[in-house]
């Protein structure tokens, strides 16, 4: 890539010499592809237009057709901008996988308003935090004791003003309602007689009108559809602010990626949770532009994801590297037919090649590995569908999106062809910026460039190649180490299931690399033996000092593998050896 070259939003572009990808680019993908931002609540309001009869969501087998499903959003939006719901208005959804989401998600949308994801595991503490800092002012949760608890406890602390609470069984099929009041009651909150009950508002009530009302007039480019709180890995969780026409367009990249997927014709699996930015855009809302039936469940539990494969057939499914992988380990494998999905996509963490090339072996599915963050809604590269197979690669940029690779000492500058680079991102679902923080915005960019913190190279066919994040790296003896080669290394052990390597002090080499090893079931093997695995494989200075075979290892909500405890885990042990 020669520094000077640059392209506009609209998608004009230059030489293929300077965007190597151009002249390699798959087989029916435009990247030069023109997408006019929208509001983002068309993409529902076309399919209801266009599939009125086709199911939209499928939850535990209760399902709701396009049709109802935007009726049942025009009546939760008119019902939301009668309490007050307008432009810039903040709504927090505390919720997992249901089709409650969906309703109040586009509702929001529809009335103006700003979705704020909020994590269904978060604790008080952490919700406190995010409820203040993005100034929601209506939470919409579910009427389950886990959820309810905890909004009960933000509004009785006066730190949330209201919530709007929907009932849970009334999302099942009837039978399976009565059952769940009959034997599960003690799960319900009964929101009527809670100590905040004044400041409790019932799903019954906000529906309760025909669904019209004074729609304001949305700018997709200047509004913001939702306040996307990052992992808080760097710091502080900052909420990324992504306009309609961020998350708009990266659906229709996303889709552009794969344009053999039909419209009105395709099952999406929605096990990933749609709080998450991948799961927002790559399950639901891609699912929705494409007038897709979204086979849902609340969460991921490996064989009721099985059973729901098996019987309801869905063709597509994201998802992230441990959850394929639970897929190919589990024991009845055989006894499953998984041959309805036709693409997977995996996101939020590297997918080792061992498990992408077992797992399209078993099931004769096309598994594809992308990359994105929450400040890009998330989408920025990912691998062709058919071909070619690059080992560790994350792919291509997706239409209009350029990606260059900065020196990590001086980010104005471009690293020649070949040599690593923070990956810097320019395009139009880049986020407008940190809410509220214009200082770390400030920081995140260089020129129009948004900075990722994650270091790649790129070949000359335009595919990257993460090394690490900057912050990941490990210093031994003033040497570079990067996990992931060590974990890459590691997966190719057979009795190997999940692998994570940290750093951890070291007297001689100032840091060194710890791995952390499950086996898969039924297997066994030695830390003895791993090391001798990777002897071959890894430079002396690679090798980790320690390696800790354990039953499980720690995974955040989404199910991908997180250092953050372990190195948490470490850091605690050290001081407990001072004492």
């Amino acid at each position: 890539m020669s520094a000077g070259t640059t392209a506009t939003a609209a998608g004009t572009a230059s030489t293929h010499l300077s965007y190597p990808w151009l002249a390699h680019y798959p087989k029916g993908v435009n990247w030069h592809q023109q997408i006019a931002p929208a509001p983002l609540h068309q993409f529902l309001e076309r399919a209801a237009e266009r599939y009125p009869s086709r199911i939209c969501t499928n939850f535990l087998g209760r399902t709701i057709t396009y049709g109802e499903m935007s009726r049942l959003v025009d009546r939760a939006a008119a019902g939301l901008a009668a309490i007050g719901v307008t432009k810039g208005t903040k709504v927090g959804l505390f919720l997992p996988n249901s089709p409650t989401f969906i309703v109040y998600y586009y509702a929001t949308l529809k009335a103006g308003g700003t979705v704020v994801n909020f994590n269904p595991l978060y604790t008080v503490e952490e919700l406190t935090f995010q409820v203040k800092d993005s100034e929601t002012d209506l939470m919409v949760t579910l009427d389950l004791k886990v959820l309810f608890d905890k909004v009960e406890k933000l509004m009785a602390a006066g730190t949330l003003k209201r919530a709007l609470v929907a009932p849970f069984p009334a999302l099942l099929p009837t039978a399976k309602s009565i059952l769940f009041r009959l034997f599960k009651g003690k799960e319900l909150a009964d929101a009527r007689r809670s100590q905040v009950a004044a400041s409790v508002i019932s799903e019954e009530s906000v529906l309760a009108n025909d669904g019209r009302f004074q729609a304001p007039a949305i700018s997709p480019t200047s509004d913001i559809a939702v306040l996307q709180y990052t992992g808080g890995t760097t710091g502080t969780p900052k909420g990324a602010m992504l306009t309609h026409a961020a998350v708009y367009t990266n659906v229709i990249q996303t889709a552009a990626w794969a344009p053999e997927l039909g419209e009105g014709s395709e099952r999406v699996l929605g096990v990933l949770p749609f709080f998450h930015v991948f799961a927002m855009t790559v399950v639901m809302n891609f699912a929705i532009a494409k007038a897709a039936e979204i086979v849902m469940l609340p969460r991921f539990v490996l064989d009721d994801v099985m059973k729901l494969i098996d019987k309801a057939k869905p063709t597509v499914m994201p998802g992230v590297p441990t959850m394929f992988n639970a897929i190919m380990n589990h024991p009845k494998l055989k006894s499953f037919d998984l041959s309805s999905l036709k693409f997977c996509l995996s996101g939020g963490a590297a997918l080792p090649l061992e498990i992408k090339q077992r797992f399209e072996q078993l099931t004769g599915c096309s598994l594809v590995e992308g990359y994105g963050l929450s400040e890009t809604s998330p989408v920025v590269t990912a691998n062709p569908l058919s071909g070619p197979v690059k080992e560790g690669s994350i792919g291509q940029p997706i239409p209009q999106t350029i990606v260059s690779l900065r020196a990590l000492d001086d980010p104005t500058k471009e690293v020649p062809l070949g040599e690593k680079g923070e990956i810097c991102v320019k395009g139009p679902q880049v986020m407008k910026g940190y809410w509220k923080r214009p200082r770390e915005t400030e920081e995140q960019f260089v020129g129009d460039y948004l900075r990722t913190g994650d270091v790649a190279i790129m070949d000359e066919e335009g595919f990257f190649f993460i090394v690490d994040r900057i912050k990941d790296l490990i210093i031994c003896s003033g040497y570079n180490v990067y996990p992931r080669r060590i974990e890459e290394a590691l997966y190719e052990h057979s009795a190997v299931q999940e692998v994570t390597v940290i750093g951890i002090p070291d007297e001689y080499r100032g840091e060194a690399p710890k791995a952390f090893v499950k086996l898969k079931d039924g297997a066994t093997t030695t830390t003895a033996d791993l090391m001798k695995h990777l002897e071959p494989k890894l430079s002396r200075i690679e090798l980790p000092t320690e390696i800790e075979i354990r039953d499980a290892l720690p995974k955040t909500m989404i199910g991908k593998l997180s250092k953050k405890e372990l190195k948490a885990e470490e850091a605690a042990k050290r001081e407990a050896a001072k004492t």
